[in-house]
């Protein structure tokens, strides 16, 4: 029962992150592309303007130098998507990845944790690197929006490596992506939103607004559309374990890092009416040296075949606690996804997703629960690759 109401509890927290999370994005890349679609206006108090169409209706947009000239009676903020985003997806870091620590998070063959000390590591590092980022913003190189961005990078990186040196891949990339959208979200509550209030303030007491606080805010949402494609990247990253279980994983994230930003770059530039090809053609062809780099080698000892019997002894002992149709690990009451590897044909049948989460990615056993060997996983792979025959 108590696994059943944590199912519950995990498929209510995903949903509610996944709506306030497209409120959120969906907001920010409107702003960004509006920002970039202002015309100008022969109004000089006036940055630009835009008139739009949209369901069945006409919209005219103003973006005023500073603030307009008298406080408007009702004032939109858009703020409690960006908080929620991170309140939901907190949550299910600790339903999940915390809770769970020792199947998602811990991996012994990568650094062997106790499951206090990996959660806090786990929250220190979105903590560290809020610190880290906030101080370079702060200093002199965020006068260089070129320069501050090569030194996030290279800070980003060191990241992604550090991660994947204490956790296991899974874990490592869902904290990659927690402590961009935690970056994200403190740029709302303490650069963009604060910003905003004083320059509300001004306006009320009849003073003209800082440029500082619009030209910060300003900032710092273009460091959050940035972020935004490598965030949704490691939300989906679980389901693809090739991605985050090889051995140079973090390369692969830190490439799907400069990919996705590459893709805003030039998203952002076609906002602006020039798009030149060389961030796409960057960006695709970091994923096509990616996908080559990964692709499984062609070793002399895959030739040797494999007998079933072999491989249905590894997965009885290694597998068939979870996916048994009547599961014997504690706390399941039925395989997980369905997935069952009971009988042989059952076991060929999912042969790609024993291939792809066990062999390459090494998702599967969560946590390598069961101790499965690096000679075992490489059976695995012999046999499949050998045709994953029965006999």
């Amino acid at each position: 029962m108590e696994a059943y109401l944590v199912d519950w509890l995990s498929l209510l927290l995903r949903w509610a992150h996944l709506v306030v999370g497209i409120a959120w994005i969906g907001a920010s890349f409107y702003f960004i592309w509006l920002d970039n679609h202002l015309e100008p206006s022969a109004d000089p108090k006036l940055s630009g303007d835009l008139w739009a169409v949209h369901g069945g209706g006409f919209y005219h947009a103003e973006k005023f130098k500073g603030a307009p000239p008298q406080m408007p009676a009702r004032l939109h903020w858009f703020k409690w998507e960006a908080y929620w985003t991170w309140i939901t997806g907190f949550f299910l870091l600790v339903l999940v990845y915390y809770a769970g620590a020792e199947l998602y998070l811990i991996d012994p063959s990568v650094m062997p944790l106790s499951k206090p000390v990996a959660i806090s590591i786990g929250i220190g590092s979105l903590i560290i690197s809020l610190v880290v980022y906030e101080a370079i913003c702060r200093s002199p190189l965020a006068e260089d929006d070129a320069v501050l961005g090569s030194v996030m990078f290279l800070l980003l990186a060191a990241a992604a490596w550090g991660l994947c040196q204490v956790f296991g891949g899974r874990g490592a990339f869902i904290h990659y992506g927690a402590l961009l959208g935690t970056i994200m979200v403190a740029n709302v509550a303490h650069i963009i939103i604060p910003g905003q209030r004083r320059m509300v303030e001004a306006l009320a007491a009849g003073r003209a607004p800082d440029p500082k606080d619009g030209a910060a805010g300003k900032q710092r949402s273009v460091h959050n559309t940035y972020f935004t494609l490598p965030v949704l990247f490691t939300m989906i990253s679980s389901h693809y374990a090739f991605t985050f279980g090889g051995r140079w994983n973090w390369l692969v994230l830190v490439a799907l890092t400069l990919t996705g930003g590459l893709i805003r770059v030039w998203f952002v530039m076609r906002h602006k009416g020039r798009a030149p090809a060389w961030p796409v053609v960057t960006g695709l062809g970091l994923i096509i040296v990616l996908g080559i780099f990964m692709s499984p080698g062609t070793e002399k000892s895959l030739q040797s075949e494999v007998k079933f019997h072999a491989v249905k002894s590894i997965i009885d002992a290694r597998c068939l606690g979870c996916h048994a149709p009547k599961p014997t690990f504690q706390g399941l009451n039925e395989a997980p996804k369905g997935v069952l590897l009971d009988t042989p044909e059952r076991i060929r049948a999912q042969a790609s997703m024993i291939y792809s989460q066990t062999v390459i990615g090494k998702a599967m056993p969560p946590g390598n629960l069961t101790q499965m060997t690096v000679e075992e996983r490489a059976l695995l792979e012999r046999w499949i690759r050998g045709g994953a025959k029965l006999d």
